[in-house]
């Protein structure tokens, strides 16, 4: 299955370079978007000296880690985006019939190179982020920042595979779905403490946001000693699980479109 994916990724590389210019100009607005977040931050930051305890660089760690998570995701789950499209257009029909997985199919038809930019701003803000806090490093610091990006990325593909599967029963995406996507890209620029209690319990127990950005982050920046905060984005990446179920459920009452 790797190797096939791999063709997929060479097919999907070949195709953007026939349009270079559409490439560049894409990622280019893919960067300005992401920018004008953190212009938001700077500014801001510029009137107040701390968020709920919170400093400048600190925050700017919360903002790179968010995006990193979001942009990978997006570069290679978005697939899922285009999904209601695949119903509608009774396409899911031929993934049935074909010796793969169907995640893998709908994985494999759209890979988002444009987010490279999203990701180049993301590391070079977590780099600055990272020499301006004073961050002491050790082996369970960088463990956390690993793990923080992998619970990421599978906790925004599980909502990307959720609005999927949303649609065996609606026949169209829900857009409501965008809160807990794109719009938590944008409101997980802070650390979600500043939010209020009900929403961080919301972030923790049903959509665990938190338990890949507010709490390794600070076990990060020596805001605790737990250990527990260490390994807490690998238990955000059991929130697949759901999701994946949903998913199952939605497959099991697919019914073909006959064309």
């Amino acid at each position: 299955m790797f190797r096939l994916y791999k063709k997929y990724f060479a097919i999907h590389i070949k195709s953007i370079m026939q349009y270079k210019a559409s490439f560049f100009l894409t990622a280019v607005g893919q960067f300005l978007t992401s920018f004008n977040v953190f212009l938001g931050i700077f500014f801001m930051f510029q009137r107040f000296h701390s968020v709920a305890g919170f400093t400048y660089s600190e925050v700017l760690l919360c903002f790179s880690v968010m995006l990193l998570e979001f942009s990978l995701a997006e570069a290679f789950a978005r697939g899922f985006d285009t999904f209601p499209s695949m119903i509608a257009n009774g396409e899911f029909d031929r993934i049935m019939v074909r010796p793969r997985n169907e995640i893998f199919q709908v994985l494999a038809t759209k890979i988002e190179f444009t987010r490279v930019a999203r990701m180049l701003q993301a590391v070079v803000t977590f780099i600055y982020g990272i020499v301006a806090s004073g961050v002491e490093w050790n082996f369970l610091r960088v463990l956390t920042v690993v793990f923080m990006l992998l619970g990421g990325v599978l906790v925004f593909s599980g909502l990307f595979l959720v609005y999927a599967a949303i649609s065996f029963f609606t026949l169209e995406g829900l857009e409501v779905m965008n809160i807990f996507t794109d719009g938590a890209r944008e409101h997980g620029r802070y650390p979600l403490v500043i939010y209020g209690k009900r929403v961080l319990q919301f972030c923790t127990f049903v959509v665990p946001y938190a338990l890949i950005q507010y709490y390794p982050l600070t076990y990060l920046l020596g805001k605790t000693d737990s250990l527990f905060c260490v390994f807490l984005p690998l238990l955000a990446s059991l929130f697949v699980i759901p999701c994946w179920l949903l998913w199952r459920l939605g497959v099991r009452r697919y019914k073909s479109t006959g064309s």
